[in-house]
Order: C-alpha cells, then sequence, then structure tokens
C-alpha cells in the first residue's frame, strides 16, 4: 500500500493532517537516535556488581572516603597521591570510571582551572552522582560513556583507578586499548589496582577469598601484568610499582613521543 500523500490534489483535511505529522516525526528521530547511542548497562555489572555499583542504598553507602579507605585497608590516600603524582595541573584528563569518594573533586582541585577533566561512566546513577560531586568545578564534565567505545577525542592523560579488576577479560582488553588510544603522544596512561601480593602477606588468604566471593575477575591481575592488556602498545614504554606488600600496583604506559 503506498501510502504518500500528494498535497497539490489533497483536501484542506488530509493537508492539514499530513503537515501536522512532520513535526512529530521529526521531534521523535532525535530522542530515538539518542537513545539508541546510550550505552547500556553490560550484564556483568548488572549480575555481578549490582550490589555495589547499581542499588541505590549501596552507593550511598559506598560513596564514602571513609569506607573506600577501609577497603583498601588505609591505602587509598597513599595510591590515590601515587596516580595525581603522574598529573600535571593544566593538563587534559580523561578518568576512566566513577569512583566513590571524592576522588573526582580532588583530581579536578589538582588540575586546577586551566586543566580538563572528563569523567565517564557506563552507569548513569554513577553519572549523576559524580556530576553532583562536580558541580562546582567548571573544567570537569562527567559523560555517560561506555570505556570499551571512547570517542576520538585524545587527552595528556588517562586515568584508570581501580576499575580494571572488575571487567572481564574481553572487556578489560578493551578498555585498555581504548585508553592506550586515548592519550596524544607523548601522553600516559595511569593504572592504579590491584596485584598479586607477596606470598607471605598476612591478607593474601583474606584477599583471595574476598575476590573468589565477591570480585570474580579480580584474580586476573594476580596473574597477569596489565601490559598484557595492550594489543598493538609497542609505542608505548611501560613501568610499574607496587605498594603494601605487592597488593596494589601502579602502573604507567607512557606514549612515545612523535619525531621532531
Amino acid at each position: 500500500m503506498n501510502a504518500t500523500v500528494d498535497l497539490s490534489e489533497a483536501s484542506n483535511a488530509q493537508r492539514q493532517a499530513a503537515c501536522g505529522a512532520l513535526p512529530a516525526m521529526a521531534e521523535a528521530t532525535p530522542s530515538d537516535s539518542l537513545e539508541a547511542r546510550a550505552p547500556q548497562v553490560p550484564a556483568y555489572l548488572r549480575e555481578i556488581y549490582h550490589w555495589a555499583y547499581l542499588n541505590p542504598r549501596a552507593v550511598r553507602f559506598f560513596d564514602s572516603e571513609l569506607i573506600v579507605s577501609l577497603i583498601l585497608w588505609g591505602n587509598h590516600r597513599r595510591l590515590r597521591q601515587a596516580a595525581f603524582a603522574e598529573l600535571r595541573p593544566g593538563q587534559s584528563v580523561l578518568q576512566s570510571a566513577c569512583v566513590y569518594g571524592d576522588f573526582s573533586p580532588r583530581l579536578a582541585r589538582h588540575l586546577g582551572p586551566e586543566g580538563r577533566l572528563e569523567v565517564i561512566d557506563v552507569a548513569p546513577i554513577q553519572v549523576d552522582g559524580c556530576r553532583h560531586k562536580l558541580r562546582d568545578f567548571p573544567q570537569a564534565v562527567v559523560q555517560h560513556t561506555d570505556a570499551e567505545q571512547l570517542h576520538k577525542e585524545r587527552y595528556d592523560v588517562a586515568c584508570c583507578y581501580f576499575l580494571l579488576h572488575e571487567l572481564p577479560s574481553d572487556s578489560r582488553h578493551a578498555v585498555v586499548d581504548a585508553l592506550l588510544e586515548s592519550v596524544v603522544p607523548g601522553g600516559k596512561v595511569v593504572f592504579v589496582d590491584y596485584h598479586r601480593p607477596h606470598w607471605a602477606h598476612p591478607l593474601k588468604p583474606v584477599m583471595s577469598l574476598v575476590f573468589d566471593t565477591l570480585e570474580p575477575f579480580a584474580k586476573d591481575l594476580w596473574d597477569n601484568e596489565v601490559s598484557h592488556y595492550g594489543g598493538e602498545s609497542d609505542e608505548f614504554v611501560w613501568r610499574k610499582e607496587t605498594y603494601f606488600g605487592g597488593l596494589y600496583q601502579k602502573v604507567v604506559a607512557e606514549k612515545k613521543a612523535e619525531p621532531a
């Protein structure tokens, strides 16, 4: 059936009906398109980490400096400062996921008014919370974006703070590759996350139980270097430091500068 209406021959009623439908169609298309492009919460996040990142009550509980410090056995401030030591005021920085506590406001303050901070997250509830925390920092923006599928913008530094251990292997590969691609020549990607502790570390059996119970992908970082997840990473120079008996690590991938 051909639904085309010839307005030159149509009645007034037909012309009004047809013309009245056009704005509605034009208005519907962009919203439909934006909805189609909006990242979906991954299945692993819904099924494994809902209790920590998607449940509103849990979000209110965990979004505290005290709770983050307890989870990291009192090492949060030290590890945060280790990450910030790789950043300079005035730089453009991508933060690859929202972080509980005041990590993002402190990072925005560290970068200063001449810097630029873009925080991304795939969970709308996390995006909303981070936007609220950064409302007083005009140099910061929070985007509802999947770290596996970054846009083409380039940054001086990408900072990935305790995200990798929560990702299944395929997502971890995709995120590391995307972050390596996101920095300019001479830039760097900073990863802070878990690491295999010394064999005699008193917390090793405790963390092993925690991971087996709540963090099913975390032990991958006990068995593999972060650089293992970067596909074509020959243009990067990698370095690593460990902390707290090896339980935590900072890995920095520095992108080689282009020849003069």
